[in-house]
């Protein structure tokens, strides 16, 4: 950018047609931020029926310890996508998005300077609509990606999930900004009080999340079942906090 800073750009192929399916500049690698991309490119071009990212932590939450769902996992799982993952020190596996990523530096970004992040994107999403509609490939007989980007039967992606399995409790934040869980109290901000909290209870973890965003995940204190409340309707008590 003209002021110095970076952006990161997060960037998606179709396997087949080397069709862009995501080219999206973020202020920083941060999960939520991903994640609104990989959504906006799933209802864009619909569900496919497998992703293969690297091993990142905005990624995956596979190798933490103990291992997590991070949100990308979430978004993979609750729409029926396979999350492969490439093997560690082994850039070809991912051979054909770094041929995209050579060809994106080289024709739009080595030696540029934008003035703002939506004048990059713009610049970018332009960029990307010739590579789709007007560029032929040698790989692809000579033909666009756009000629051989087909989806028979597009899967919508399940905005709302269903929260309501034998593994889910709902809980709403105290004023103090604390969830109370199984007499596990965990603190997701002050900000957040009044707020419905959903919070996935797994063997060994809890899982807090308000709306599609993360806000923690801590090892579980306790073990057996989890009674779940209705979390709406007035203000928390001790009483409801500290069961």
């Amino acid at each position: 950018m003209r002021d110095g800073t970076t952006l990161k750009c997060l960037t998606g192929v179709d396997d087949h047609s080397r069709f862009c399916v995501c080219a999206a500049l973020l202020v920083k690698e941060r999960t939520q931020l991903v994640c609104d991309a990989f959504t906006a490119a799933l209802r864009a071009h619909g569900v496919p029926e497998q992703v293969l990212t690297d091993n990142g932590k905005v990624f995956t939450g596979r190798f933490n310890h103990p291992p997590t769902e991070v949100l990308f996992d979430r978004i993979c799982r609750e729409n029926g996508v396979e999350h492969l993952l490439t093997k560690p020190r082994s850039p070809t596996t991912t051979g054909k998005i770094e041929r995209f990523h050579r060809t994106l530096r080289a024709e739009l970004l080595t030696g540029a300077t934008f003035t703002s992040q939506a004048t990059a994107q713009q610049a970018l999403d332009e960029w990307v609509a010739t590579y789709n509609q007007d560029r032929p490939h040698q790989s692809l007989d000579m033909a666009t990606p756009a000629e051989k980007f087909t989806v028979a039967a597009p899967r919508p992606l399940r905005e709302h999930p269903d929260r309501d399995g034998p593994d889910w409790v709902a809980r709403k934040v105290s004023t103090v900004g604390v969830v109370c869980v199984s007499w596990q109290q965990v603190s997701v901000g002050r900000h957040r009080a009044g707020e419905r909290c959903d919070v996935h209870v797994g063997p060994d973890t809890l899982q807090f999340w308000i709306g599609n965003e993360l806000l923690r995940t801590v090892r579980r204190d306790s073990t057996g079942p989890v009674r779940n409340k209705r979390p709406l309707g007035g203000a928390l008590t001790k009483k409801h906090t500290t069961d």
